[in-house]
């Protein structure tokens, strides 16, 4: 082989080369910019998962206070349908008998009206306070406004209807008067 033809031989072969070495390059940026891309890919879904979790939990959570809400006021509407009861019996027994007959029943319904008081307290029935306190539309309804001496401006002076409350939920406001 002649000089030149061994310098042929030589160029061809770096020439090979270098293109192999291009080529080993660009495999390897691609091959970067793949795991680049999986890297960003595996992110997203990372923080996918991490939001459905949360709002997961949250559900979860909702649904916990939704189940003890559901629990905690679970007599409601009885006891609602049971307040005009209460009423009567307070009329009932505000009736002052004269016959020993009467008395006798008077009593009765007075033990069945005490127990049936309990009953209420028991489920988480109280009755909310107005006589001398201060007005509070939260729990009061105002129906009449007086003058009254001995009473300061906005105090409750008469209850003209019991009010309720279950738990901390007023079931009926009590209807009062209020000093001007």
């Amino acid at each position: 082989m002649t000089e030149k033809e061994t310098q042929t031989v030589e160029e061809t072969v770096e020439a090979v080369q270098n293109e192999q070495d291009m080529t080993a390059e660009t495999e390897e940026a691609e091959v970067i910019d793949e795991r680049s891309a999986a890297e960003v890919e595996m992110a997203e879904l990372n923080a996918k998962i991490l939001r459905i979790q949360a709002d997961y939990d949250n559900f979860r959570r909702r649904s916990r206070e939704e189940r003890e809400a559901a629990a905690k006021y679970r007599s409601q509407h009885v006891v609602e349908a049971l307040l005009p009861v209460v009423d009567n019996f307070e009329r009932a027994l505000l009736v002052k008998p004269e016959s020993e007959e009467a008395k006798s029943l008077l009593k009765g319904m007075e033990m069945v009206y005490r127990q049936f008081q309990e009953t209420l307290k028991n489920e988480g029935v109280e009755v909310i306070e107005t006589v001398g306190q201060t007005f509070d539309p939260h729990f009061h309804q105002a129906v009449m406004q007086v003058e009254e001496e001995g009473f300061e401006s906005n105090q409750i002076v008469e209850e003209l209807q019991k009010g309720y409350k279950l738990k901390d939920r007023i079931l009926r406001p009590s209807m009062v008067k209020v000093n001007a």
